[in-house]
């Protein structure tokens, strides 16, 4: 089985390809504000790298988020383009359960993204992988009242939040592919972005503010 796996949600770029437990060819590179114009030649140098023609794809996996909204929504739209016109299966992963499969001493991960005026989108993750906290938007005082009691937890995020001592991610592509590579095959047109929280723009045109 071969698959491309993108993760533009973050302030990484990843992208790489995988086949049978094994990372054929991948990127690892700094987002930044160039990505519109940086993701396509990322992607074609990672297949011809691996010697994989796009058509020879089995499973696309793209991360939907939460992250930021243009990474997100650049990553998403790729990845619903290339399933749908080479119809292959896709796989969406969230950002943050990606970033648990980081290899962590405790039993748990809080992972977060920093959402700005004391608040995250986190998710907090055992060892396996399952979700002692679903991801959400939360602030971050909450964050840590909703800790495990009476447990080791880990705090890993790219970003630096000043109440949070962190680790830097290091994610396990491998791991999160197993984890779901039995999943349901699901349209590409179903995939959409995962934000957790309206943005600033829609929150005030709800409130009439706008």
């Amino acid at each position: 089985m071969r698959n491309l796996f993108i993760d533009t949600a973050s302030s990484r770029i990843i992208v790489a390809v995988t086949s049978d437990d094994q990372i054929i060819s991948i990127r690892n590179e700094e987002n930044d504000h160039e990505l519109s114009t940086r993701i396509f030649p990322i992607i074609d140098s990672v297949l011809k790298e691996a010697s994989v023609l796009p058509k020879e794809l089995d499973t696309i996996y793209i991360v939907n988020g939460p992250g930021s909204f243009t990474g997100v929504r650049i990553g998403v739209t790729i990845a619903k383009t290339m399933a749908w016109s080479l119809k292959k299966k896709i796989i969406p992963i969230s950002e943050l359960e990606l970033m648990a499969t980081t290899p962590f001493s405790g039993d748990y991960i809080a992972t977060y993204i920093d959402a700005r005026r004391d608040a995250s989108f986190a998710g907090i993750y055992d060892q396996e992988g399952n979700a002692f906290l679903q991801d959400q938007y939360i602030t971050n005082d909450e964050l840590l009242a909703r800790l495990p009691q009476n447990k080791t937890t880990v705090f890993a995020g790219y970003d630096i939040v000043s109440k949070f001592s962190s680790i830097e991610p290091n994610v396990d592509i491998l791991k999160i592919i197993n984890r779901h590579k039995n999943d349901e095959q699901k349209n590409p047109h179903e995939i959409n972005p995962i934000y957790l929280k309206k943005t600033e723009a829609e929150e005030k045109l709800e409130a009439g503010s706008l």
